[in-house]
């Protein structure tokens, strides 16, 4: 068994997109998704290393109520880069392109080395090698 894909509500489906291809270097779907009757329209992602796809969806009447990095439920994206450079390189990228950096670059309790940022619309990315 595998997680097949995580799917997330976006209020800007393109800058959505253009984010995740620009710094995680996706590959979106060849048939992106729209629903005339509902308006949902949605990208699906396929990433580099492989692993679960991330679908991205949006329609007419989101709620768009704060997001708490210390709540229950959906926490965080986890991305694996391969390297610390890797992790290093990004996390300054994303900083310089005004995205808060949360924490890190650290080597975590529990040995992951890692950064956390809030990117495109205040999701929490963790940042990994």
């Amino acid at each position: 068994m595998r997680i097949e894909h995580v799917a997330l509500y976006v209020n800007d489906l393109e800058a959505a997109r253009a984010f995740f291809e620009t710094y995680f270097s996706a590959k979106v779907d060849d048939n992106p998704y729209h629903n005339p009757k509902t308006g949902l329209r949605t990208y699906f992602f396929t990433f580099p290393e492989g692993g679960a796809r991330l679908e991205i969806m949006t329609r007419p009447g989101l709620e768009d109520i704060e997001k708490s990095t210390m709540r229950t439920g959906y926490t965080h994206l986890a991305f694996t880069l391969g390297s610390k450079e890797a992790v290093d390189e990004l996390t300054v990228r994303l900083a310089e392109d005004g995205y808060e950096v949360l924490s890190g670059p650290r080597t975590t309790g529990d040995g992951y080395y890692e950064s956390s940022v809030l990117g495109f619309e205040g999701v929490n990315l963790e940042i990994t090698a």
